[in-house]
């Protein structure tokens, strides 16, 4: 069975994201969607990590071979332990792609047997963030074409709960 890891922060998922996770899935047996708690913004997050795992949940539940879940450790050490051969990084532009690469040659260090696969974002997100989408949504903007219908109200009432808190 053919195993591969997509991690990233998801806060929130956008429909980047969502592109990314569609096509991974259909490259391999079970694709799961991690969670990783970035020790550099681990209390700056919109949602927390068990809140983002249950929004991704709403958006990819109808996908037969996605599963949703979280590490607050490495992602090599990750991978090894749930059996990923891969791991999925989509990739916006060039910038991202230094950082990627960087992150992928560190995990093959620590996990020989886990490569690292790179799909280009689909031009219509290319410019789409979870930063981006919290700042729209911190004015009030339409999130309609930034983040799934799902969960659009969910990113809605945290928004407000933090301005007005």
């Amino acid at each position: 069975m053919k195993i591969a890891v997509y991690p990233g922060s998801f806060d929130p998922i956008t429909l980047g994201h969502l592109n990314v996770i569609k096509r991974a899935a259909v490259c391999f047996d079970k694709l799961i969607v991690c969670v990783m708690v970035n020790s550099e913004k681990e209390n700056k997050g919109l949602f927390t990590p068990a809140e983002r795992v249950e929004l991704i949940h709403k958006v990819v539940d109808r996908l037969p071979n996605v599963e949703v879940d979280s590490s607050t450790g490495l992602l090599a050490e990750y991978a090894k332990r749930v059996g990923a051969c891969v791991v999925v990084k989509g990739l916006r532009a060039v910038s991202d792609y230094e950082k990627e690469v960087q992150m992928a040659l560190i995990n093959r260090k620590l996990n020989p047997r886990l490569d690292t696969m790179f799909l280009p974002s689909s031009a219509k997100y290319t410019y789409l963030s979870s930063s981006v989408v919290k700042e729209m949504a911190y004015y009030g903007a339409d999130l309609s074409d930034f983040v799934p219908r799902e969960i659009i109200d969910d990113v809605n009432e945290k928004m407000k709960s933090r301005r007005n808190g």
